[in-house]
């Protein structure tokens, strides 16, 4: 029979309950000492792991996750201005030398000006033969939209009686687009206009000019017999333009 050994000290109260804490007793934490440091919480976005704040990883388990979300850039809102307005510069370019040369034989597609109608290139055109038609009297600017207005709407009510298959924005188009050829002898007139004789031929050529390239486009086939009939207006409204200009 052996003798007892020494004896054992008391096993302690608690015991560790996993790998993250050890329990020491008060005798031998005099010279322990340490920090605790929070755990990083990594989120997988897109196969890759992006490491997440503190206060990030708080929100999130509170359930206002929604507040850190970030909406995707919509393509739709980083349209060029242009694009969003819907102004095309090249197809107003092309409109433009339609009008300013309607001669067939120079090849130009010019019922693209008529079946293809745009806002913002008559506008253009109108406001420019505005401007050049102010002598320092700005309601001219308002007389004469309202001319291109309401005398389009005058020729289109005029083509619908009559026949013709075109919408008001095509006329709207069309006229505003053909006053270029009064906005080309606009400086003409201001170099000949001492010469009366001159200066008549000119304002009839450009009036003769613009009532061409509005008619040839408005006036198709579906008319025959009745061409006069809104070939006519056409020309007074022209006339009318041009009297804006001169103040006569």
């Amino acid at each position: 029979m052996q003798p007892p050994g020494p004896p054992q000290p008391p096993p302690p109260l608690y015991s560790p309950s996993s790998g993250d804490f050890t329990f020491v007793s008060s005798a031998d934490a005099e010279d322990l000492s340490g920090s605790i440091t929070t755990p990083d919480v990594k989120l997988n976005l897109g196969g890759e792991f992006i490491k997440e704040s503190t206060a990030t990883a708080f929100l999130r388990q509170r359930g206002y996750g929604w507040l850190l979300e970030v909406e995707d850039d919509d393509p739709e809102d980083n349209k060029p201005l242009l694009e969003e307005l819907d102004i095309d510069l090249k197809d107003i370019y092309y409109k433009i030398r339609c009008v300013l040369m309607p001669m067939p034989s120079l090849g130009f597609n010019r019922q693209v000006v008529r079946d293809n109608p745009d806002f913002w290139g008559p506008l253009a055109v109108v406001l420019l033969f505005s401007m050049i038609s102010l002598y320092g009297q700005f309601k001219v600017v308002s007389w004469i939209i309202t001319i291109w207005i309401f005398g389009s709407l005058t020729v289109f009510l005029l083509a619908r009686v009559l026949g013709g298959e075109v919408a008001y924005g095509q006329v709207l188009g069309v006229i505003g687009y053909s006053l270029l050829p009064l906005i080309v002898v606009a400086p003409v007139l201001l170099v000949v206009g001492s010469f009366e004789v001159v200066s008549t031929l000119i304002k009839l050529f450009g009036v003769f000019w613009a009532a061409y390239s509005a008619a040839s486009l408005l006036v198709g086939e579906e008319f025959k017999t009745k061409k006069p009939l809104l070939i006519y207006p056409i020309f007074l409204l022209y006339i009318y333009f041009l009297s804006l200009y001169t103040g006569v």
